[in-house]
C-alpha cells in the first residue's frame, strides 16, 4: 500500500463512483471527490480509512474548477456523463477540460469513462457525444485509458432496481425495445478494472477498452428474469416503435413518462461488447453474472422481502 499516491475521482459520489472508491481505498490510495456538490459524496468518506479521503467542489464545465480540482494529483479519473440534458458540455468540452487540465498538472494517469455504444454514427446524442469526448481526450492526453461500459449493475443501480419496482407494482408491464441485446457488467468488476487502470496504468495507457458481463441478453430476456428473481407474474406487452416514440415524445412534461427520444434512439442497437477492444480479461477480472449477485438486493422487491417463501439466497 502506497498511502502517498492521490487520485481525483470526478463524479466520485455516484453509483460507479462510489464503488471505486472503495477499491482504491483498498489498493492504499488517497481519494479526492470531486463533485458539484460535494456533500452528497460524504457517503464515501467512511469507506476509507482515516484521513484517506477528501472533497471538492467541481464542475468540469468550468475549466478553473478543474484546475483546482487535479492540482497535486497523481492520477484522475472521470466518470461523469448524463443520460439528458446537455449531451455537449458534459461528454465533449467537460471530457476536454478534464483532460487537459491533468495533462496540464503533469498527472502521471487519466482515466476516462465512456460506453459501449459511443459512435459518430449514433442514432442518438448521448452516443454521438461519447464518441467525441473520446476524441477530445485522446487529443488533450494521449495516454489516457478510455474504459467503455456496458449498461452496469449493482445494489444501487438504477437498472434491476427501476425494472424490478416497476414490475412489482403493476400487474401488466410494458416492454420497450424487447428485442435490443445488452451485456450488463456488475460494478464491482467496473470498479476493479478502473482501479488497475489506475494503479498500473503503464499496461494500459492509450488503450480503449469494452466492459461487458459474460451473458448477452435481450431487454425482453432481462425482464422476464427479473420478474421469476421476484416471484412476480405480470403480463409483459411488447410496446410497438411508433407507441414508444410518442411515449419518447412525452418526456419532458408527461410525469412518469418512461423513456427519452434519445433514450430511445440508443436502444435502436444493441449494447454489446467489441471483441476486438480489450475487456475484463485484459485486468485478470472475471466477469459476474446477474444471477450470482442481483438475488442478494432483488428480495426486498418480493412480496413479503427476504422472509418470502421462495426468497432466494
Amino acid at each position: 500500500m502506497n498511502n502517498s499516491k492521490l487520485v481525483t475521482l470526478f463524479g466520485g459520489g455516484g453509483f460507479v463512483g462510489r464503488a471505486l472508491a472503495q477499491a482504491l481505498f483498498a489498493r492504499g490510495w488517497r481519494v479526492r471527490i470531486a463533485q458539484r456538490d460535494p456533500t452528497a459524496a460524504y457517503v464515501v468518506k467512511p469507506l476509507g480509512g482515516l484521513g484517506q479521503s477528501q472533497f471538492v467542489a467541481a464542475d468540469i464545465t468550468r475549466p478553473d474548477s478543474v484546475a483546482r480540482a487535479v492540482a497535486g494529483a497523481d492520477a484522475v479519473v472521470n466518470l461523469v456523463g448524463v443520460l439528458k440534458g446537455n449531451f455537449e458540455a458534459v461528454h465533449v468540452a467537460g471530457a476536454r477540460n478534464v483532460a487537459a487540465a491533468s495533462a496540464a498538472a503533469g498527472v502521471g494517469a487519466l482515466v476516462h469513462m465512456s460506453a459501449i455504444g459511443a459512435d459518430a454514427d449514433s442514432p442518438s446524442a448521448y452516443g454521438r457525444t461519447k464518441a467525441a469526448g473520446e476524441v477530445a481526450v485522446r487529443a488533450a492526453f494521449p495516454a489516457a485509458t478510455i474504459m467503455r461500459p456496458s449498461i452496469i449493475f449493482g445494489r444501487d443501480d438504477q437498472f434491476t432496481n427501476r425494472f424490478a419496482a416497476l414490475i412489482r407494482a403493476t400487474p401488466v408491464v410494458p416492454i420497450i425495445a424487447g428485442e435490443t441485446k445488452l451485456q450488463p457488467v456488475f460494478v464491482g468488476d467496473v470498479a476493479n478494472a478502473m482501479a488497475d487502470a489506475v494503479t498500473d496504468h503503464a499496461a494500459h495507457a492509450g488503450k480503449t477498452c469494452t466492459l461487458a458481463g459474460p451473458d448477452i441478453l435481450s431487454m425482453a430476456k432481462i425482464n422476464h428474469w427479473l420478474a421469476e428473481m421476484i416471484g412476480r407474474h405480470p403480463t409483459f406487452v411488447p410496446v410497438p416503435d411508433s407507441i414508444a416514440r410518442l411515449l419518447a415524445t412525452l418526456t419532458g412534461w408527461a410525469p412518469g413518462a418512461p423513456i427519452t427520444r434519445d433514450q430511445l434512439a440508443m436502444l435502436a442497437r444493441d449494447n454489446v461488447a467489441d471483441p476486438a477492444l480489450p475487456g475484463l480479461a485484459a485486468f485478470g477480472i472475471q466477469p459476474t453474472p446477474m444471477d450470482a449477485v442481483a438475488p442478494a438486493w432483488l428480495t426486498a422487491y418480493r412480496k413479503h422481502g427476504r422472509f418470502g417463501d421462495q426468497a432466494r439466497t
